[in-house]
């Protein structure tokens, strides 16, 4: 994406939720098909996850800069603020320990449902509703979420600390989507994206002190250097995301983007390798696409779409 033509959409009159919403499902499905990339030729999750912190930093200057350096500092914005980061990257660390100590084929699919817990708050607190072809996209969105990491066939696990961990990071992301729609009612999206790089930053430390440094580090370009050229986009996905939710409905923008998101993600794969998934992945697109078709279509009542 250009990023001076993203500085001035954002300067300028602020377009409709649906342009933000798949502006980040473009970004991170792209981001999702190459994001492992780094990890495969040796550079750690953990380095990953710091690179991905640093990127936060560019999007979040440009939009401050033409926001005229104001940064909400009242109680209440630093509170949201900070919970919307913490939430975020404190979900990112858990997911570490998750993964090591359960199947991924099992974690990943559990936490896809994350836009449950979204849509069930913003429905009972934020009183938000949509017509049926709304409510159709959001049940076709949480059916085809888990179907893209779902791998049959594998051995019976156990539910232990892994099963309780995934759901820590489930409640953690739910929560998150939840609360920034909540802080854009009372604070501006550049200052909930500023809080969101800075918690990103303070979990740094965190994550260094996770990483095996003993172990062999790819330190070249296809490792520090491939792992900032994907994560830009996860980064500059995460502040379109802020102003998705802040011009539309958190019920609906939540499901369209964690939906659309790993479908990109698929087609792209599907490409690049020249296959055709299994059958629970077949499911889930053509899920995801009525999903998002049917999101789409459904009437914006603030006449903002």
């Amino acid at each position: 994406m250009d990023t001076t033509t993203m500085g001035a959409n954002l300067a300028g009159r602020p377009a409709g939720w649906l342009g933000y919403a798949l502006a980040t499902t473009l970004l991170w499905g792209v981001w999702g098909a190459f994001a492992g990339l780094p990890t495969q030729y040796g550079f750690p999750e953990t380095l990953v996850y710091v690179v991905w912190a640093l990127t936060m930093v560019p999007p979040a200057l440009v939009v401050l800069a033409r926001a005229g350096w104001r940064v909400r500092r009242d109680a209440r914005s630093v509170a949201y603020g900070l919970a919307i980061g913490l939430l975020g990257a404190g979900g990112q660390m858990v997911l570490f320990y998750a993964v090591k100590a359960g199947p991924t084929y099992l974690i990943f699919p559990l936490i896809s449902l994350s836009p449950v817990i979204t849509i069930a708050l913003s429905f009972l607190f934020l009183r938000e509703r949509t017509g049926w072809l709304g409510t159709a996209g959001i049940v076709l969105a949480i059916c085809a979420l888990p179907l893209f990491d779902y791998t049959p066939g594998q051995a019976a696990q156990s539910y232990g600390l892994w099963f309780v961990l995934a759901l820590g990071v489930l409640a953690a992301w739910g929560l998150q989507a939840y609360f920034i729609k909540l802080a854009n009612a009372s604070m501006d999206a550049e200052s909930i994206f500023f809080y969101m790089t800075a918690s990103a930053l303070l979990v740094v430390p965190v994550a260094l002190a996770m990483t095996d440094f003993s172990q062999p580090i790819n330190y070249g370009p296809s490792g520090p250097l491939l792992a900032a050229a994907t994560q830009v986009l996860n980064a500059i996905g995460a502040l379109t995301l802020v102003y998705a939710f802040r011009h539309g409905k958190a019920l609906v923008v939540s499901p369209l983007v964690n939906a659309g998101a790993p479908l990109l993600t698929t087609v792209i794969g599907m490409a690049l390798a020249a296959t055709v998934p299994g059958g629970y992945k077949l499911a889930g697109i053509g899920l995801s696409l009525a999903a998002a078709l049917l999101l789409a279509l459904q009437p914006d009542d603030n006449g903002q779409a």
